[in-house]
């Protein structure tokens, strides 16, 4: 499952040659934010999910690493 704050790796790099991707919205479209260049996309749910490669780290996930670690989440 998708959810906002979840880094995910896109099949091809962007041209900053960043293939990491910060995903800022989700619904019928999805928002991402590069990590390289900061340019943000926004893409239709099945273009996403056809050029979408993995999903690097879940917003969940950090955000459980962060509660055991005692770092209060931003």
């Amino acid at each position: 499952m998708l959810s906002v704050g979840d880094l995910v790796m896109m099949r091809k790099a962007h041209p900053c040659g960043s293939s990491l991707w910060r995903v800022t919205r989700v619904g019928a479209d999805i928002k991402i934010k590069c990590e390289g260049c900061a340019r943000v996309v926004m893409l239709e749910r099945s273009v996403f999910e056809k050029r979408l490669k993995k999903i690097v780290e879940s917003a969940e996930d950090a955000q459980s690493h962060q509660e055991n670690n005692g770092v209060e989440p931003s």
